[in-house]
């Protein structure tokens, strides 16, 4: 959106920087009780070492769980015994040292823990008893050594397309994914989107429940689901990654934990799917967007302008990753797809030495082609804020009352925003005041509010 022809980097929708909007924090929904995750504190040895647990398990835990889910067929059980290895490693590594190859001594763990576990119960049935005995004579089960050699990637990419399975709700797939690809315990999940931790807990209780009653195999979709089902995964990282870049909710404009962790995702997924263009294109987007992250606030939390930012405070190690995971994606030579065309629109605003050197034209052709190939009333919300930075403030505002007249953004806060905005540059103050405060009772975040508050008193 923008301000006197300025465009407020503002995450949400797309408004002229390439960024698709999340679709809102995770709402409440009661529940169980939630978990937690190592606490540490201090300057001892032993708060050293439990803060060493705590960077290996966010580190290693998505690949355990990964791996025990292949070998005992059930993402829940798998998640326990990783829990249990946990439990173990906290108590033992504080007085016997870090091991060599921690992810492989969680492992050894992890199995053995399964192992004793259904040889304790009375009534063994045939299953568990061969899944005990697989685990237990696999070649070098309890060594390190050979535990460090096993292959995870197919493991862990099985494990990704899991926690983001369509037949989950989209804040189910969010939470579970992040307790078992982030290694985030279910308080930190909820203080990221403001939910309270029985809430959190209670979506990724039923989350496994519904992928066990589901039969959902523990498998990478075959060509004919593959396109599909990696949208699933592409859109929940891309939730992640929004809810941190601009808050739906709450006191702060950004969460940069959130994107950092999506970021950290993004990556991993790339690796394992180095074939893939959408993934190095949305790699590429939040590359570029998380680069502004310092930029966009004042030391007190208020919200910068896009064009007021002090560009040298741009992180130029990301833009650099962010140009070389665009190249990746056109490199595959399989056509532009929705993410890497919001990468393209990022890198124009990202490699641009000022403002007044952003080539908006550019970014109303590349709009253009993303509406053409996913034709939806945010995308074209911020096309007409490019247009009206590339040809003023009339041609915007043409899109922009088409889109009032359809009524598809009633309840989104940008539609008034950006209409205000352009009304304001009209010099139709009036109008423009009325349109800023209509936003502002949309709006879910405090500091977007005081924003939104502030420009209607201007007007």
């Amino acid at each position: 959106m923008t301000d006197g022809g300025r465009t407020l980097d503002g995450g949400g929708a797309l408004d002229g920087d390439g960024g698709l909007d999340g679709d809102g924090a995770l709402d409440g929904d009661g529940g169980l009780d939630g978990d937690g995750g190592p606490a540490t504190a201090g300057g001892t040895a032993r708060d050293d070492a439990l803060r060493t647990v705590e960077a290996v398990w966010r580190i290693e835990s998505g690949k355990l769980v990964a791996v025990l889910t292949r070998l005992v067929g059930d993402v829940g059980l798998a998640e326990e015994l990783a829990q249990d290895a946990l439990v173990a490693a906290l108590e033992q590594w504080p007085e016997s040292g870090v091991p060599r190859n921690a992810g492989a001594w969680l492992t050894a763990v992890a199995k053995r823990r399964a192992i004793d576990g259904w040889r304790r119960q009375e009534r063994l049935g045939d299953r568990y008893a061969q899944l005990a005995h697989d685990l237990e004579t696999e070649r070098g089960a309890d060594d390190p050594a050979t535990l460090a050699e096993e292959a995870i990637d197919d493991d862990l990419l099985r494990l990704v397309f899991i926690s983001c399975h369509p037949v989950l709700t989209k804040p189910s797939r969010v939470a579970l994914t992040l307790k078992l690809l982030g290694g985030l315990s279910t308080e930190e999940i909820a203080r990221a989107f403001l939910v309270p931790p029985p809430t959190i807990a209670q979506r990724i209780v039923r989350a496994k429940r519904t992928l066990s009653a589901a039969r959902v195999p523990f498998e990478v979709p075959d060509r004919s689901e593959f396109p599909a089902r990696l949208g699933s995964v592409l859109e929940v990282i891309y939730l992640i990654f929004n809810e941190g870049y601009s808050a739906t909710a709450g006191d702060d404009w950004m969460r940069p934990s959130l994107c950092q962790e999506a970021l950290r995702l993004g990556r991993v997924l790339a690796e394992l799917t180095p074939r893939e263009p959408e993934v190095h294109g949305l790699v590429a987007l939040m590359e570029f967007q998380a680069s502004r992250l310092g930029a966009r606030t004042t030391p007190t939390g208020e919200p910068v302008l896009l064009q007021d930012q002090d560009r040298s405070r741009w992180d130029r190690i990301l833009i650099s990753r962010g140009v070389d995971a665009l190249r990746r994606s056109e490199r595959l030579d399989r056509g532009r797809g929705p993410y890497a065309l919001q990468a393209a629109i990022a890198a124009c605003h990202a490699t641009a030495p000022t403002a007044d050197a952003t080539d908006w034209e550019e970014i109303v052709a590349i709009y253009s082609a993303l509406s053409e190939l996913q034709p939806n009333a945010v995308v074209e919300l911020n096309r007409a804020v490019a247009l009206s930075m590339a040809y003023g403030p009339e041609a915007g505002l043409d899109v922009v009352d088409q889109l009032v007249i359809d009524g598809a953004l009633g309840s989104y806060h940008l539609l008034p925003t950006v209409r205000a905005d352009l009304l304001f540059r009209l010099g139709r103050r009036a109008e423009a005041k009325q349109e800023f405060e209509r936003a502002a009772a949309l709006t879910g975040n405090e500091r977007e509010r005081a924003l939104l508050l502030a420009r209607a008193e201007e007007c």
